[in-house]
């Protein structure tokens, strides 16, 4: 039989990245030329092999850490250099440091062997700027052959790779060297890139959030936080034609790249350290903004789009071939609406707020105008292209939308949480139109008004919770999913409503794993390793918890959250993408998905979210006022967060083993109120 190409696994690669540049090498350092391995630039794979030897022979791996954003160190032996004795006496040390364009190794060989030792040290190279869809298929790709003259570098079109270091000889570098007994000889060796065409590049300026100071009772919790906001500074991007807006890229290694929804969620999640990530990330989807109605891209005027590439994205063996700038999302402009609320609510200035107003008219417009295809009063989806997203919801795999037997739903779909999203985003319009004297406000409140009545008549089962979907022909798809989790807090549900979901989600088929399943147990569809039918997800888990704490159900916000932190103990506080949904028993810690991403930006925001859930601060900057509700009785333990940001004031907040939470430092004019 004729083997089919399978998607290269990710889950014991080790990430070194500083957007938009990336290293995937073994836990061994080595870059090997299978699978994904590779120094990226951008969307494309730079170098596909980078393997050390000593004397021909591989060192022997120890360990490795990240050990900060675009730093890694892995540690190995060269046991036969040096004594023979049980102890190794030569060690090695590979000092890998990734900046935008740019990769620099320091190989460190020190002995405390009682003789000196003489080695030929080598660093075998090649190159084959495959890109990443090509590598994400699986296909075959070939090593180019290095420029003729002097010297290390490989060329395709515009894009040029050279390498600099040691002495040139085949297929890569090599180095003579002796060492002494106590001393340490240290070897330098890079890689640099110039890509002019490249649509994404480095940030022009520093980080946009603040880092705050966080002590916990649970040490989880500040390590988790530790590692991602390293990570989120790593995944630090912005538009090559305007480096002056930052976002965040999606994440290592397919997604590196401007993702609307995802980049909307993880500036949303990292609100409480300041709106400029946010601000930023909206005046980039704006001036993408749709303007026209375009089947094969998806665009419709004021839609938010999908993603942006450098060229069109077409994986090998199957029909996905998406243009550069692909707008095939059903829920990215809803969700921009409530960025753009929450972030002025949190204190983003007047004067950038006001310059967005346009783009927000416009994005309301689309909900009414092009979300709701069949005039039906549901956002629903249908990719008429033949050659687009078959689904266009955050779970956008084409098994996503399932029955409760295991049948797929067909389009045109209108799934749960986008009629969440859409209700949340008129109000959340309607306040902004007010507050800023345009007109429009009444008919947005009208509209989420029956958008709620609607969706009470139409989703809401026998079985006590809403449906994951409408198909197309409106039938309910009674599947109980997370999606149906993304609703609490958006102000579609009453309070008993939101009850009934909260007591829904705590049903061990849907809670009793590292937190909260994709899909229930009791589902015919459901997979521990299904991408979206069974796996747990860090932000989806993190948007619920956030859900369940602004409702008042701490209580499972608290054990989800304590999943993700017992999860992240075992993916070196560096959550993934995703990891698979087995009961927290089977093995006592949670399972990699293996073709997860990691780093992923939020699933790196969720830790954010859980700080930000365990204290409660909720501000109002407009309205000035804040309101203190943190989880009740301190589930996570005591907590001390200094260096949160609102209107710009540094704000810090602690609650103590109690449950009582204190803040100090709020902007004048913003009063503070107990929840």
């Amino acid at each position: 039989m004729r083997d089919r190409r399978l998607q290269p696994l990710l889950h014991d690669l080790v990430s070194t990245v500083l957007a938009p540049t990336t290293a995937l090498s073994g836990a061994d350092g080595q870059i090997r030329p299978a699978g994904v391995q590779g120094l990226f630039h951008a969307d494309a794979r730079v170098l596909s092999q980078a393997t050390l030897a000593i004397d021909g022979r591989e060192p022997e791996p120890i360990g490795h850490a990240v050990s900060g954003p675009g730093s890694s160190r892995f540690v190995s032996l060269a046991r036969w250099l040096g004594d023979r004795t049980p102890d190794p006496t030569v060690r090695v040390d590979r000092v890998r440091r990734v900046t935008p364009g740019a990769m620099d190794e320091e190989i460190t060989l020190a002995s405390t062997a009682a003789d000196p030792f003489s080695c030929t040290v080598t660093v075998a190279l090649s190159c084959d700027l495959a890109p990443i869809e090509v590598v994400k298929s699986g296909g075959a790709t070939v090593p180019l052959a290095r420029e003729s003259g002097g010297g290390l570098a490989w060329r395709s079109g515009d894009t040029r790779v050279t390498v600099s270091g040691g002495a040139y000889a085949d297929g890569g570098l090599r180095w003579e060297v002796t060492v002494a007994p106590g001393e340490r000889v240290t070897l330098r060796w890079g890689v640099r890139v110039t890509d002019p065409k490249a649509v994404v590049t480095a940030p022009a300026g520093p980080r946009e959030w603040s880092r705050p100071e966080i002590e916990a009772d649970d040490a989880r919790l500040v390590r988790l936080a530790r590692q991602s906001l390293d990570d989120l500074e790593a995944l630090r991007l912005a538009e090559s034609a305007a480096p002056q807006d930052t976002f965040l890229g999606a994440g290592v290694p397919w997604f590196l790249t401007l993702f609307g929804r995802d980049s909307i969620w993880a500036a949303r999640m990292l609100l409480p350290l300041g709106t400029e990530l946010a601000a930023s990330t909206l005046r980039v989807l704006a001036r993408h903004q749709g303007a026209k109605v375009d089947a094969t891209s998806g665009e419709a005027p004021g839609k938010i789009m999908h993603e942006l590439r450098r060229g069109e994205f077409a994986v090998e063996g199957n029909d996905l071939r998406l243009p550069a700038t692909y707008y095939g999302t059903i829920d990215a402009t809803p969700l921009w609406i409530a960025l753009l609320h929450d972030a002025w609510r949190w204190g983003m200035p007047e004067s950038q707020v006001g310059a967005l107003l346009p783009a927000l008219e416009s994005a309301l417009g689309w909900l009414a105008d092009h979300g709701d295809a069949d005039g039906d009063g549901f956002l629903e989806y249908i990719d008429t292209s033949g050659s687009g997203l078959a689904n266009q919801g955050w779970k956008d795999s084409g098994d996503a939308v399932r029955f409760h037997d295991g049948g797929r739903a067909e389009p045109p779909i209108a799934l749960v949480e986008v009629q969440g999203y859409a209700y949340e985003a008129a109000v959340a319009g309607a306040a902004l139109l007010e507050a800023f004297g345009r007109p429009g406000a009444d008919r947005w409140r009208d509209y989420a008004g029956r958008l709620a009545e609607r969706f009470r008549e139409r989703f809401w089962l026998d079985a006590g919770h809403p449906a994951l979907a409408l198909d197309r022909d409106k039938r309910p798809v009674d599947a109980l999913t997370s999606n149906i989790g993304h609703l609490l807090g958006t102000g579609i549900l009453t309070p008993a409503e939101e009850l009934r979901i909260a007591r829904t989600l705590e049903d061990p088929s849907m809670s009793g794993s590292f937190g909260l399943r994709t899909m229930s147990t009791r589902d015919a569809g459901f997979s521990p390793l299904s991408y979206h039918c069974g796996s747990v997800w860090a932000h989806d888990t993190a948007i619920v918890i956030s859900g369940l704490a602004r409702s008042g159900h701490g209580g499972l916000a608290a054990r989800l959250a304590d999943g993700l932190l017992s999860a992240a103990e075992g993916f070196a506080y560096r959550l993934p993408e995703l990891h698979a949904g087995d009961d927290r028993a089977l093995m006592g810690h949670a399972l990699p998905y293996p073709a997860a991403c990691r780093p992923q930006a939020w699933s790196a925001a969720a830790a954010v979210a859980i700080v930000h859930a365990a204290v409660g601060l909720h501000p109002d900057v407009p309205a000035g006022r804040a309101v203190l509700r943190p989880l009740p009785g301190a589930p996570l333990g005591a907590l001390s967060v200094r260096g949160l940001r609102v209107a710009g004031a540094s704000v810090n907040a602690t609650v103590d083993p109690s449950g009582t939470a204190h803040v100090t430092g709020l902007p004048a004019g913003v009063t503070l109120r107990q929840g």
